[in-house]
């Protein structure tokens, strides 16, 4: 039973984590608007995939990271430059020549790969998990455990692309009256990258 309670709360934890605005969520979102639902979808697991990597390498490292306030500075740092390149690259985006908004489908390969770039470029889910991971006590006075922890990865890469998987639902719903998001989606999205700036350099001082 150790691991139904460590899968569902997990589950949700994840499920609710990426409920509020960010990298992933919003691009998915884009992606959906400007190249259909099942695009969005695609991009949507393969964002999902990268969570199974980020959640196995936050369990086994659950009490390290937790306790190392020089992993935690690397990982925000890391982020702050990531963000950094990203804010700019949406801005240079936003200022090409716009051209009529439209639906465009591309293969599910190149979505899910797309996907794939997205989640290893958004960290916030390691320190995240890590710290989940350690509430949980399933890395710290417990013995490692297989099962515990396949229940741990399972549930959050399946909590992420449920969330995921409504973010392109609800934005292919709107899909009619999404133009004015689809215009300025990259406005949109370097004000994220902005915002989440602001917060990883408060994080950063707050180490400090």
């Amino acid at each position: 039973m150790e691991e139904t309670r460590i899968f569902l709360i997990t589950y949700f934890a994840a499920l609710l984590g990426v409920v509020p605005p960010g990298l992933v969520n919003m691009s998915v979102a884009k992606t959906c608007l400007k190249r259909g639902k099942t695009n969005g979808i695609y991009m949507a697991l393969g964002a999902s995939l990268v969570v199974l990597l980020q959640a196995a390498i936050a369990i086994m490292l659950a009490r390290y990271i937790f306790d190392n306030t020089y992993i935690n500075s690397i990982l925000l740092r890391a982020g702050f430059v990531i963000f950094l390149i990203m804010m700019f690259y949406f801005l240079v985006m936003a200022q090409r020549k716009r051209r009529e908004v439209e639906v465009t489908p591309t293969s599910g390969k190149k979505s899910v790969f797309k996907g794939i770039i997205i989640g290893a470029l958004n960290i916030f889910p390691i320190p995240f998990f890590v710290a989940l991971a350690a509430a949980l006590n399933v890395n710290g006075n417990i013995e490692y455990h297989l099962l515990n922890n396949t229940a741990f990865v399972l549930a959050a890469s399946l909590g992420t692309f449920t969330t995921l998987y409504l973010y392109a639902s609800f934005f292919a719903k709107i899909e009619a009256e999404g133009t004015f998001f689809v215009k300025y989606s990259n406005y949109f999205m370097a004000a994220l990258m902005l915002v989440l700036l602001v917060i990883t350099i408060i994080r950063i001082y707050a180490q400090e």
